[in-house]
């Protein structure tokens, strides 16, 4: 059974829908990546998630179900006994998710003493070995710290400590590496996959990066315009994508075998003024007259699903990418 599902939700503000019927599952130990250009609707998945929406925005239809729980219509106040020990998250930046008024160990230590009931001396002890964990050098000392007096790498390395610290049931990674170095982000992947595995946390990776995608997740599903436009196996969406907008993705990709990088024409629609039927439509070369409706998820396999009227004709797959 799923640890997490994502039943036909929608988010909207006011009369502008952000999210457009996404339906998704989380397994346990596995990861789920979600890609997609900004604005698609990938990290107000995550906030949705996490019960943290920013008003006026709300939950217009749908269920976000926790283990037979829809936390869709819990009170307010539950969400403190949720956040933090049953799902956690990790922010794009480590900066602003870090108190800078206190002490990094303290901050783990917090969680620990909320969530778990733990003493102070008991917390701040666990908070160590959570810095050492995720290889914080020198954690005592480092624990003692405060968010500016460490680097980013570190920063970011604290901010998976608290997350993994009450080992959450779910961990929303929104951007995790973004604004790391190619090294950092390297290790800071492997570090969540360990926690991952020991801990067996159903992993949710949101990014605009295929390549930091590819490099963690067991499932792929691909964000269009507010929607989910192709989900299946890691395998199967990277290698043979079946809509257009995964193919242009990949494409855009640099290969050192092309001279040149692909671009994606055109720009991605205002969710408040979507075009009628398929909103990839305007900057997709196989549109054709069918395209004036919206297509729906359109399963290939048990597996591999992709909202595209060419599906069912094999086109992409008989082309190729």
């Amino acid at each position: 059974m799923p640890v997490l599902e994502l039943k036909d939700l929608e988010v909207s503000f006011g009369t502008t829908r952000i999210l457009r019927g996404v339906s998704l599952s989380l397994e346990r130990g596995k990861t789920l990546g979600v890609v997609g250009e900004s604005g698609c609707g990938k990290s107000m998945t995550g906030l949705a998630i996490m019960g943290m929406i920013p008003l006026p925005g709300r939950v217009s239809r749908g269920e976000i179900v926790l283990e037979n729980r829809n936390l869709v219509d819990i009170r307010p106040r539950d969400w403190l006994d949720i956040r933090g020990q049953e799902i956690a998250m990790v922010m794009q930046d480590p900066f602003t998710a870090l108190n800078p008024m206190m002490r990094v160990g303290d901050q783990i230590a917090e969680v620990l003493w909320l969530h778990l009931g733990m003493n102070r001396a008991s917390a701040w002890k666990k908070a160590v070995e959570m810095l050492e964990k995720v290889g914080v050098p020198a954690p005592e000392a480092s624990a003692r710290k405060y968010p500016h007096q460490m680097s980013g790498g570190q920063r970011q390395r604290v901010v998976i400590a608290i997350a993994f610290a009450c080992r959450p049931k779910v961990l929303i990674a929104d951007e995790p590496t973004t604004a790391l170095d190619v090294t950092l982000q390297a290790q800071i992947l492997r570090l969540i996959r360990e926690l991952q595995q020991e801990v067996g946390t159903a992993v949710m990776l949101i990014s605009h990066d295929i390549g930091v995608i590819a490099a963690l997740s067991s499932r792929i599903a691909v964000y269009y315009a507010g929607r989910v436009v192709e989900t299946g196996s890691a395998e199967q969406v990277l290698s043979t994508p079946e809509h257009p907008y995964t193919v242009a993705l990949l494409n855009a990709l640099p290969n050192p075998a092309k001279t040149r990088l692909e671009a994606i024409g055109g720009q991605p629609p205002n969710l408040a003024r979507l075009p009628a039927g398929c909103a990839f439509a305007p900057r997709c070369a196989r549109r054709f007259e069918r395209c004036v409706d919206e297509p729906p998820l359109i399963a290939i396999d048990e597996a591999h699903s992709a909202a595209c009227w060419l599906v069912p004709e094999g086109a992409l797959t008989a082309q190729g990418r």
